[in-house]
Formats: C-alpha cells, structure tokens, sequence
C-alpha cells in the first residue's frame, strides 16, 4: 500500500497532466447524469409485482434512496483523502491491498461500466424507436447468427443505433474534457428537467381520484404479487421485508454509478472539498426526484395498471394516460435525453478507472497515457470497444423463440456482486481511520460511525436475500469476479519481474 502523503504511479497525472476544469456544479451533474437513465421510468414495474403494495414500493425506493445517500456520504471522506484518479479503485487498494482494488477494476470494465453502457444504449435505440419505426430490436441487417442453442450474435437497426451512439460519445470525450463537460452538463440539465417535469404532469394533470383510492386508501393492501419462494410472498410481514430487499436490484441498479465523479478527481478543482459537496448534493437531488416520480406514478395509475404496464413502461403509461395521443412519444424524446446524458457520463467516468489501473501496470499500458487533449484517450477507445461487443451477443429462448440481450443477464448477475464492492469500500473507511488517524481529511464522514454501519448492515441484508432469494442471477456474478483472480495473478508476477 502507498502513502495517501505521496500519490501512487497511479494518482500521478501523465507528463502535462489532466486539466482541472470541473466544478462543483461540473461534479454534481456526472453524479446526477451517471444516476439518471433509464431505470427509474422502467424498474418500479418488477418492484411492485414483487412486493404487491403502493407502500411497500415507496418504502423501497426510500430504503434505496437511504442506502445511496448513506454511501455518498461515507465515499465523501474517502475521496478528501485520496482525491485522485480512479476513486473505488484506488479506495480499495489502499484500505486492503491491491487485488482487491484490481478485482473491481477488472468487474468494472468486463461487466459494470461498459455492460451499463451498452444496456443505456440499447434502450436509448429502443425509445428512438418508438418515434421512427424503422429502429427495432427484430429489424435485422444480420440475421441471428446462433452459437448454441441459447446464444447468438445479430445486428438489427437496434443496435446500429446503440453502436453510433456510443462511437459517437466516446469520439467527443477523447477531443477533451471541455467537450464532454458541455455534453454532459447540457443533457444533465435537460433530463433533471424532463423529470421534473414527468412529476408535474403525474401530480397535476394527472391526478386520478379512482388511482387515488386505489393506491393510498389501501396503501399495504398486497395485490397481483408473485411469489419469492415456494410458500413466501410479500402478504406477511417477513416476505415483505425480503420483497423490498430483493427489490433493491431494480431502485439501487436505477440509482446506481453515483460515485463515477470520484473517478475523475484528478480533473475537479478543489477536489477534497468539491468531490465530498458534489456526493452529497447529487444523490440528494437524484433521490428526491426519484421518491416523488413514484409518488406521481401511484396518483395516476393504479398498482395494477403499474405491475402490467406494457414492457414495464410505467412512465409511458402514465403519460399516454394524461395525454393519449402524444403521451408514448413525448415519454420516448424524454428518456431518449436521460439515456444520451446517460452514457456520456459513463464514458467520461469509467476511463479515469482505467487509467488509474494502467498506471499500476494493472490495465493494458497505453490506457495509462493523456492524449493531446489531456484526457486517458485510449482507454476511452478501450472501454468504447468492449461497449459495442457487448452490444452484439444475443440471448435466446427456445421454448418461446425469443430473443434477449446477453449484457441484461450480466447485470443482473452483477448487482450483488456490485454490493460487494460498496460494503468492502465503507468498511475501508474503518479500516483507515484505525490504521491512518492523522491522514488529511477535509471532510469527514456525516454520522460516522453509525450511518456507515447502517449502511453496511442494509446493504448486507439485500446481499443475503439474494443470494438466498435470487441465486441463480446472483452467484454468477461471484464468478465473474473471481474469474479476475489468475489475472491479477499473471499481471502482478509480470509486474515483479519488471521491477
């Protein structure tokens, strides 16, 4: 482990070094941006079959939103000490060793950053969709070409779409910080709007006494639900304990990537105080939105209109029932904001990670260099390829002869390892106060010791529930990550050798 006094090989910016050009305002719109895409106008959907009451679904997205606000918070500590490149990586490496560090490097790049690029993208083409019929998942240019009975490659209209998209971003976020800055704080600002103003509709215009009834005069009436295990559903009070929890892979996978900006600390100005305000502000704004967009849901639809919303569209379908004619497609250039503001957060923020690995001769070498522009150039180009490639392969159901997305399965399999990540992190925040008392710290944890420990406490309940309740889209998830293990083991014996 390092000094946290005296930067790593990998918190040394390159030989003219990144440019400071993000501010507080900056930070909070990636923490914003890298929040908001397409999640919050779909999960509520899943949530509310699983847990089959309107307030047992506000309760979980509460439960997330505490959860969220409670990790900014704890990281907030974290990043006034280490403000430098590379943020969850570099917090592991120091707080426990660098493998630990290395593993989520390594599930970041295989599956959690370019796996939710390429799963934003495709929802971006989808929404683009609805207004130009043309773009569709089963509008072929190649025909699925099948590998096994289970799995193919293909390219439809689709995912033509979500490559351009993605070459598109990345291209702007390799000419410099400044241009994905104004793509980033432009599209921010549009799609905070855009959901705010979905909000406004469904309390104003939207207000439906019949949903009214429905909802809040029956408020943990369990209807429509579907069963978490054989003789175990939300109607008693441990299932709905274990429903909110499992129900967390959809509120935490929308309110997830909060953290991104600490990636880029190395670009904010007065990071030991900007990264800290930018956590707090960001995730609070995010949460807030989020709680009161459900609320708006509940006051225009009832839960069962929520639980079978056609592909899980709630927010389409509380729009078509305000404005009928045009409710799909002014929903559709909604989220169409939300997921292009979306993956440029992701494609600025992921490639500091790498870059800060590469440094550590952790990544492929040339990722660990600026480019003219002062940015991690190719590991932009990296993160970008391995993007599109997972846009390509297909999932495939032969009972029903239908077609899925392999990156879908892959986030699913990786939430809980995700947790993981979170819980090893704010533990680290323990870890290094008993080990480092006198290291700088500008800020320090709010509530420290017990909003941390609630933090970890929560979230290791969700871990547990499922992995007891969710298995099967849970331990391979475990897998991907030790998978990690001979690799860290290869490159640190190459590492070794060359020392």
């Amino acid at each position: 482990m390092s000094d946290l006094a005296e930067p790593s090989a990998a918190e040394k910016p390159a030989e003219r070094g990144f440019v400071r050009g993000l501010g507080l305002f900056d930070s909070v719109m990636i923490v914003a941006g890298t929040m908001i895409g397409s999640g919050i106008f779909i999960v509520s959907a899943d949530m509310s079959r699983d847990i089959g009451s309107p307030g047992g679904l506000l309760v979980a997205w509460a439960f997330a939103g505490f959860l969220t606000i409670a990790a900014a918070l704890s990281y907030g500590e974290l990043a006034s000490m280490m403000p430098h490149a590379g943020g969850m990586y570099v917090y592991l490496r120091e707080a426990f060793s660098p493998i630990w560090g290395f593993l989520y490097g390594w599930t970041l790049f295989t599956v959690i950053q370019t796996g939710t690029i390429a799963a934003v993208a495709v929802a971006f083409a989808r929404f683009l969709g609805v207004l130009w019929t043309p773009v569709a998942e089963d509008h072929y240019l190649i025909p699925p070409l099948h590998l096994s009975t289970e799995y193919a490659v293909s390219l439809s209209t689709a995912q033509v779409v979500a490559i351009v998209v993605i070459v598109l971003l990345s291209w702007t976020n390799i000419r410099g910080l400044e241009y994905g800055k104004i793509v980033q704080n432009i599209f921010t600002v549009a799609k905070t709007g855009a959901l705010a103003g979905l909000i406004l509709v469904g309390l104003f215009l939207g207000w439906n006494h019949d949903a009214i009834e429905a909802n809040f005069h029956h408020f943990w009436t369990p209807q429509g639900l579907h069963p978490l295990a054989t003789g175990l559903d939300a109607a008693t009070a441990l299932g709905l304990i274990v429903a909110i929890c499992v129900a967390q892979s959809g509120s935490l996978f929308a309110a997830d990537s909060w953290h991104d900006v600490t990636f880029a600390a190395d670009e904010v100005r007065d990071p030991r105080r900007t990264l800290p305000r930018s956590l707090a502000i960001g995730t609070v704004l995010v949460i807030a939105l989020y709680l009161l967009a459900n609320v708006a849901y509940l006051a225009t639809l009832p839960l069962a209109d929520i639980q079978n919303a056609p592909y899980d569209r709630v927010a389409t379908a509380m729009f078509q029932a305000v404005f009928p004619v045009l409710g799909a497609d002014l929903m559709a250039v909604a989220i169409m904001i939300s997921t292009f503001g979306c993956i440029n957060s992701l494609v600025l923020a992921g490639a500091r990670a790498y870059y800060a690995m590469a440094r550590d001769k952790l990544f492929f070498s040339q990722a660990g260099v600026l480019n003219r522009a002062r940015v991690p150039g190719w590991s932009i180009i990296v993160q970008g390829v391995w993007s599109v490639v997972l846009v390509l392969p297909r999932t495939y159901n032969p009972a029903t002869h239908t077609y899925g997305n392999l990156y879908s399965n892959l986030l699913d399999y990786i939430i809980s390892a995700a947790l993981i990540f979170y819980i090893m992190t704010i533990a680290g925040l323990f870890r290094l106060r008993k080990q480092r008392p006198d290291a700088e710290r500008p800020y320090k944890a709010w509530g420290y010791p017990v909003i941390p420990a609630f933090y970890i406490l929560g979230a290791a309940a969700v871990l547990v529930s499922l992995f007891v309740y969710r298995s099967a889209t849970t331990w391979p998830g475990l897998l991907i990550v030790l998978a990690g293990v001979p690799i860290y083991w290869v490159l640190s014996r190459r590492m070794q050798k060359g020392s």
